[in-house]
């Protein structure tokens, strides 16, 4: 991809459907630090559209979305906003 950032963390979610693409992928980055950046690896079309929209949904940063095979791709988010108290 020639990112110019380091993966802090990668988590892959292959085998699984939305909506529990994202839920897990949120659940990671909550655990992260601010400007840390996650990995996470799909193998279901609609995650590698709806995960980085939610993402940022939620005020983090996607820094790319690479599609490695037929049916993978790699997403790229880095966390910029701590989880929102209720």
């Amino acid at each position: 991809m020639g990112a110019d950032f380091k993966v802090d963390r990668t988590l892959d979610v292959t085998g699984q459907v939305c909506p529990l693409t994202f839920v897990r992928s949120k659940l990671a980055i909550e655990k992260m630090a601010i400007g840390e950046v996650l990995e996470i690896i799909v193998d279901h079309r609609p995650a590698a559209v709806n995960v980085p929209r939610s993402m940022e949904h939620e005020g983090q940063t996607v820094l790319g979305v690479e599609q490695t095979g037929e049916t993978e791709w790699h997403l790229f988010v880095r966390k910029d906003r701590q989880k929102s108290k209720q």
